[in-house]
């Protein structure tokens, strides 16, 4: 799954995109292309997931975090009952990769540096995503220093990516990380809601956290 929002733009994610494209068995989501207006099929994207053993993440990382288009697609898509909640399991035992480019360079991700902490600092929410659901998170594939990377540094990311999917689940450090985790039980009282009316029925399930 690649977000970009700005594909004319980008050095690094649409190499990977290219990449993930020449290799059997990947299943190429280009979220921006697919969801020029950011009204998400649903069903259709719970479809696909349900097909794969590995997800993955490919986007830049925007303020510490993941492009708009990625966080909307989480909070549609891994609903209450589906992902995570009472019956949701959809996801119980899959695993989950981020592959994320940021424009600071390394050095800039250590407490002396201007982001103050290290790269995985950031990561709480996609480790607890996938905690919730029941899934895997495997240890982030980042190129730092994107915009002033030089061509033999792009070269080697990309083709670690490539080598990545290709290969997958045969990665040496799999045989020694430890299962996912059972879905998280959450009370049914705590589902979360989105209040769109004054009554009872006129509610959405939504993302945990997000407020009614």
């Amino acid at each position: 799954m690649v977000a970009h929002p700005r594909w004319r733009d980008s050095r690094v994610n649409r190499r990977l995109l290219e990449a993930a494209r020449g290799i059997d068995g990947v299943d190429v989501n280009d979220l921006y292309s697919t969801y020029p207006d950011f009204s998400i099929d649903v069903a259709a994207e719970q479809e696909r997931l349900a097909r794969a053993d590995l997800i993955v993440l490919v986007h830049p990382i925007y303020w510490y975090s993941m492009p708009p288009l990625q966080k909307l697609w989480f909070d549609d898509v891994l609903s209450w009952g589906w992902a995570y909640g009472q019956d949701g399991h959809a996801l119980a035992n899959k695993d989950l990769w981020l592959v994320a480019s940021t424009g600071g360079p390394l050095e800039s991700y250590r407490p002396e540096g201007y982001n103050q902490h290290e790269f995985s600092a950031f990561l709480p929410a996609y480790e607890q995503t996938s905690h919730l659901c029941g899934m895997r998170f495997l240890p982030p594939h980042v190129l730092y220093g994107a915009r002033r990377c030089d061509a033999a540094a792009l070269d080697t990311h990309v083709s670690e990516f490539a080598g990545r999917l290709a290969t997958y689940p045969h990665w040496p450090e799999l045989i020694s990380m430890a299962d996912a985790a059972e879905c998280q039980a959450i009370p049914s009282t705590d589902r979360p809601r989105c209040a769109t009316g004054d009554s009872p029925q006129n509610t959405t399930d939504t993302a945990p956290g997000r407020a009614a």
